[in-house]
This record gives C-alpha cells, sequence and structure tokens, in this order.
C-alpha cells in the first residue's frame, strides 16, 4: 500500500506523510453491536494522580470488539467491509457468518472485500484462515498467534508484522518473531495465515505538534534539558549529553535486561531477539 506525500500549502503539510487510505471500504460505519464504550484516565490512577506522564487529551473513540479467538469453527464467513480503527495501527474486517452473525476481525494485508475466510481444522491455509499450528505448512508467513491453547491471539498483531513457522518438534512449533527471537509454542495454539495490514504505518509523518495532541499525546520534555532536581541526566554547563541514558526513576534505558530470569516460559525460547548493538 502506498504512502500519501501533501504539497507544503502550510506548514503543517510540509513534512506530512501519510497512509493512502484507499483500500478502506467507502462510508463504511462501524457496527453498533461491536462498538463498546471507551473512557479516557489521561494517565491518573483511582485517587487522581498522575502515573503515566504525557497522555491526556485526544479525541474520543469508541472500541471495537474484535475477534482474537476465531472460535467460530468450520464457518465461512464472507468480508464485508475494511475499516479504519482509532485504537490500533492496523486495519479491521467485519466479516458475516453463514448464520448472520458479525464479527471484526484484524485484517491481513491484501484481503478484499467479498473474500470467504474460515477456521478450525477444516481451514485450508490461505490469506485470512485461522488454522492450528499443527495444520499450517512449514514457511508460512503467520499473525494473530495464540500463547496458550484457547487464549486468543496475543502475538503479532500490529499493523505490518508477522511470524514465520519454522519447525515442528513433538508437541511443539518453532515459531520466529517479529523481534526476531525464536520460541516454541503448542501445536494446539492458532494463528492465522498472511501478515497483518498497514504494513506503511511506519513511514507515516504526523508533521505537526497539533496531530500528536489529537492522537493524546502530550508535549514530553527530554530528560537532558531538565534539572538535576528532575531528572538523573539534567544538569550540567552548556549542553551536556547528560550521562548513561536512563529513565526518570533511574531505570537504565539501553542494554539492562528487565524480563525475570525465573520466568517459566523461559525454557520454550530457543534463541533471544537480536540486540541493537
Amino acid at each position: 500500500m502506498p504512502v500519501k506525500k501533501y504539497n507544503p500549502t502550510s506548514p503543517g503539510q510540509r513534512f506530512r506523510v501519510s497512509v493512502d487510505y484507499s483500500v478502506l471500504t467507502k462510508n463504511a460505519k462501524p457496527e453498533k453491536k461491536l462498538l463498546s464504550s471507551m473512557k479516557s484516565s489521561g494517565g491518573r490512577n483511582n485517587s487522581g494522580r498522575m502515573t503515566v506522564r504525557n497522555r491526556g487529551g485526544g479525541h474520543k473513540r469508541r472500541y471495537r470488539i474484535i475477534d482474537f479467538k476465531r472460535d467460530k469453527n468450520d464457518m465461512p464467513a464472507k468480508v464485508l467491509t475494511i475499516e479504519y480503527d482509532p485504537n490500533r495501527t492496523c486495519f479491521i474486517s467485519l466479516v458475516q457468518y453463514d448464520d448472520g452473525e458479525k464479527r471484526y476481525i484484524l485484517a491481513p494485508e491484501g484481503i478484499k472485500e467479498g473474500d470467504v475466510v474460515m477456521s478450525g481444522a477444516a481451514a485450508v491455509p490461505e490469506l485470512g484462515n485461522t488454522l492450528y499450528l499443527s495444520d499450517i505448512p512449514l514457511g508460512s508467513t503467520i499473525h494473530n498467534i495464540e500463547l496458550h491453547p484457547g487464549q486468543g491471539g496475543v502475538i503479532a498483531r500490529s499493523a505490518g508484522t508477522y511470524a514465520q513457522l519454522v519447525n515442528k518438534e513433538g508437541k511443539y512449533a518453532i515459531i520466529k518473531m517479529p523481534s526476531g527471537e525464536t520460541r516454541m509454542i503448542l501445536l494446539t495454539c492458532k494463528a492465522t495465515i498472511g501478515t497483518v495490514s498497514n504494513s506503511e504505518h511506519n513511514l507515516q509523518n504526523l508533521s505537526k505538534a497539533g496531530r500528536n495532541r489529537w492522537l493524546g499525546r502530550r508535549p514530553r520534555v527530554r530528560g537532558v534539558a531538565m534539572n538535576p532536581v528532575d531528572h538523573p541526566m539534567g544538569g550540567g554547563e552548556g549542553r551536556s549529553s547528560g550521562g548513561h541514558p536512563r529513565s526518570r526513576t533511574g531505570v537504565m534505558a539501553k542494554g539492562q535486561k528487565t524480563r525475570n530470569p525465573n520466568k517459566a516460559s523461559n525454557k520454550l525460547i530457543i534463541s533471544r531477539r537480536k540486540s541493537r548493538k
């Protein structure tokens, strides 16, 4: 999907790059039965104190209830629309099953209105179909992967992401994750064939501060621009580097391992994700 660049008719348009939304269904309205209300916290906890900084404002949203489990097995569903979802980076598809039930699913890259998708053991490994890992051919590109059977997809759900089924050993499938990590997942878990839609999302340039405010993000001050009382990297004469990169609370920002060394699923990880260094 191509991106769209704008002529510099104003300062806010000069560097703007946005996704071309021509793939979306024209004049599609969200399915009312699949909407629920969302209340914004503005980064405050139940006592009103700010616990997460740089959040607040933004346009009001309604949550689209997404079927991550794809548990309506062996029944074909027709793709009615491809829609924008303000709560996630990828697009979503409204599908209608043969019994009349409608559900939202994550839209894979390349899916079109009128396509038919299916889940379960009777499904074939084609775009948008959800199968058990035991039924998916080796080398397939997959997304919306379950970590535990029946849990619903939790891996590779963001725009343009995918994982690859590398091998099958015993009761486990070996998956190469979007991060580059290789791990084992039970063959009884489900995954969807294809890559998540809106793969050009990372090429967007908002171009002005106001567009960030529409998304509910408030301005963020760099630590090195603060005083020593406000941040570990603050202070110094003139412009100084600030020392080791770390958070406001002193947690190292680069290279420090944060994963629990005693986590039960550590034994299922074959190789860690590649370091950026």
